[in-house]
């Protein structure tokens, strides 16, 4: 439906891509996941009441807030979720009820506990990052709150679940970054450690990683084939994460440049650069609207350039499309996409559409040449798309 979405928007605006099917390139089929169970690598629970009324019940939402029948359910029965998770969070349920402070179910009405995030690794590590309102205490009524989930993560019952990093954000927002509001290590490593195509890779508590390890090794391969990057080639990271896809891929390309948004990624990514003995990359940390436009002003006619693009779900800004599109040493373009039928849909558009002085796209379009589904969420009617643009 995506690529027939996409093959009537180009018709649209005079560009014939129909395939059969009404597609706008081939489709190849879905990739399948290597691992189907217990497959998340991250999971965040929320804190609210259950269907039983406890207002201190760690799980996921069911419900909406129009119907106002919100309930968390623990995730017990969550096949994707592996065990390592559900331990810690029923650990997390099990503290709060101790405690005498209130969740923080709405933010106007006061309350304190909040969400839970819990990140493993397939080398064992697992990182607990624990969301706090503090409303009005003063420093010392917070120290004691952290002294206290510290010893019940590390001395108490809570010590079953052998914690690599534990963490606690004060946050008064629903997302904070490590700027708004910093993640204080209350105990253990600052960073936990993955491997992927045998390299590997440090994480920090908000750095970006695929949900699904295995699946984003076979991600990456494919990545690293469709772009048909050469020795003389510079590899384009566009949220570039901790730096995944570019350093698994540094091996058979010139230079890797990676944009990252979130600082404490960018580090990471040096970090794992260096100790994986690659240097023939380089990072740079801010927003990529900011960043690339700088960048490739002073590429033109330059080496062969191969870009992959990651975004979130917000898809690309405006002003990455337009320096992609200007740039005339890019020639392929990987755009990988977790929502390819929300704001993704728009940048496709925006890159295979005719020259529009008006926009000041005014570099050649792209063409869908090629779609390959991979099914990094296994238990979910979600699929991640890699689209291949050249031109």
């Amino acid at each position: 439906k995506i690529l027939q979405t996409l093959a009537s928007r180009l018709e649209e605006l005079g560009i014939d891509t129909q395939q059969p099917g009404g597609l706008c390139c081939p489709l190849q089929p879905i990739v399948p996941s290597p691992v189907i169970n217990g497959y998340r690598n991250k999971s965040t629970f929320s804190v609210n009441r259950g269907p039983d009324g406890n207002p201190k019940t760690v799980g996921l939402y069911v419900g909406t807030g129009k119907g106002q029948n919100i309930v968390c359910v623990k995730a017990n029965h969550i096949e994707h979720i592996p065990l390592k998770h559900k331990q810690v969070a029923q650990c997390y349920e099990d503290f709060i009820r101790r405690s005498p402070l209130d969740p923080c179910l709405l933010f106007h009405t006061g309350g304190h506990w909040r969400e839970l995030m819990v990140r493993t690794t397939s080398c064992g590590h697992t990182m607990a990052i624990v969301t706090f309102h503090p409303q009005e205490l003063g420093q010392e009524a917070l120290a004691t709150q952290k002294s206290l989930l510290k010893e019940f993560f590390t001395c108490g019952p809570g010590a079953i679940c052998a914690l690599t990093s534990l963490y606690f954000q004060e946050s008064t927002m629903t997302r904070c970054s490590h700027e708004q509001a910093p993640f204080q290590l209350l105990h253990g490593e600052p960073h936990i450690f993955e491997e992927v195509l045998g390299l590997k890779f440090r994480i920090s508590p908000d750095a970006f990683f695929q949900v699904n390890t295995a699946g984003a090794e076979a991600l990456y391969r494919a990545v690293g084939e469709l772009g048909q990057a050469g020795g003389d080639t510079i590899l384009l990271d566009i949220c570039c994460g901790t730096g995944a896809i570019g350093l698994s891929l540094a091996h058979q390309v010139s230079k890797i440049i990676g944009i990252e948004v979130v600082e404490k990624a960018i580090e990471d990514a040096r970090w794992n650069a260096a100790f994986n003995g690659i240097s023939n990359c380089e990072f740079h940390s801010g927003k990529a609207e900011a960043v690339l436009p700088q960048l490739l002003s002073s590429w033109e006619d330059a080496q062969p350039v191969v870009a992959v693009v990651n975004p979130s779900r917000a898809g690309l800004h405006y002003r990455v499309v337009r320096a992609i599109r200007n740039c005339k040493s890019i020639r392929r373009l990987l755009y990988i996409s977790c929502k390819p039928e929300g704001e993704a849909m728009r940048n496709f558009t925006e890159l295979c559409c005719p020259p529009d002085p008006g926009k000041k796209l005014t570099g050649d379009p792209f063409a869908p040449t090629l779609a390959i589904p991979f099914d990094m969420f296994p238990h979910t009617v979600h699929c991640e798309l890699v689209l291949l643009l050249t031109r």
